[in-house]
């Protein structure tokens, strides 16, 4: 039997969304890119973005202070004036927050979470809690975006998180981009970065369609989640389509076949419906090329050479990112070259 989560309300104009630091408090250094992306989130969907009690408080005092992070994600569940939840930014220690977060409070309090990178181990947590969580922009980043939000970003929001639940395929984005302007410098800010012509999903292997519920995030997050407490059972894993995505610590393609190598043995791979991997962010063309090798290889050794594997997919550390919405069933056509997301 598949797994079912409880499926978070929408977010309508007029909702207000608590803007929660869990990880890195950069925030209070780029003030200006704050308030572009509140900007930017008011004209776009009609929101309003209200920091969390901490959430401004800098870096000092929330990288001292985990259990004051992991307290503004409990105070936005519970509190009724509050009715979604967004990451300010990533980061590298969201898995301190692990023995202060619980999941009672998230699963009586089922509200839309969205955010990725560091963001993943809340996002599992929200998985945990059997509650679907929204792997997608954060707050500083596409939601700020320079001269406004993307279209493909402002799409993928409102199909996950503002219109009535349906069926849809997802897309490849049109263009991409991995430039970074500086925050700090306002006078970037209306200023469009460079992007270049999107170059479409890769499908790796698989012939068959397959479906899953999606579970994933950041490989090097999950590094650090795997063995502990926030580390998702088996049962989480079983039947899922895995959205695994790669940060601009830029691991070498082998690395992330070791880490493959890990979840196979844990028999995730063995049990999974597909695979989907994020356009891995600062790779050179070889190393792409090496990457999807190694994947091969991995479930060539696992015996999943059956597994549909679709690549180069804009979630993660890529701008634009899509919204894809964990928990939710996903099917995967190799075939007909579809990722629809089913309500």
């Amino acid at each position: 039997m598949s797994l079912t989560f409880l499926r978070p309300a929408r977010l309508p104009p007029g909702s207000r969304i608590a803007a929660l630091s869990l990880s890195s408090g950069l925030v209070t250094e780029v003030m200006g890119r704050y308030h572009a992306g509140v900007r930017q989130v008011a004209n776009e969907f009609g929101w309003e973005v209200v920091p969390a009690p901490n959430a401004l408080r800098g870096e000092d005092y929330l990288y001292a202070h985990p259990q004051a992070r992991a307290d503004d994600l409990h105070w936005a569940l519970k509190n009724p004036e509050m009715d979604g939840l967004l990451s300010m930014i990533g980061g590298d220690d969201s898995v301190r927050l692990l023995p202060f977060l619980d999941l009672d409070v998230i699963r009586a309090h089922p509200k839309p979470f969205l955010g990725f990178s560091d963001s993943t181990v809340t996002l599992l947590a929200f998985l945990r809690a059997g509650v679907m969580a929204f792997h997608g922009p954060a707050l500083l980043t596409d939601l700020a975006e320079n001269g406004g939000m993307h279209p493909f970003t402002v799409q993928g929001i409102r199909r996950a998180l503002v219109e009535e639940p349906q069926a849809f395929d997802l897309s490849p984005a049109p263009q991409w981009s991995e430039h970074f302007s500086d925050w700090g410098d306002e006078s970037l800010q209306e200023i469009r970065r460079p992007f270049q012509p999107g170059d479409g999903w890769q499908w790796l292997q698989g012939d068959a369609p397959a479906q899953g519920h999606l579970i994933g995030g950041c490989l090097e997050v999950l590094d650090m989640l795997n063995g502990t407490p926030g580390w998702p059972a088996p049962e989480l894993w079983h039947g899922a389509v895995l959205a695994l995505e790669t940060s601009e610590d830029i691991p070498a393609p082998s690395q992330v076949a070791y880490w493959l190598r890990n979840y196979a043995a844990q028999g995730m791979l063995t049990h999974a419906a597909g695979l989907m991997l994020a356009r891995p962010r600062g790779y050179t063309p070889q190393m792409v090329q090496e990457l999807y090798g190694w994947v091969r290889r991995v479930l060539h050794e696992g015996g999943r050479e059956d597994l549909p594997v679709v690549a180069n997919v804009d979630f993660g550390h890529t701008s634009p990112q899509m919204t894809l919405p964990l928990g939710a069933q996903v099917r995967l056509d190799p075939a007909a070259g579809r990722i629809t997301v089913l309500p």
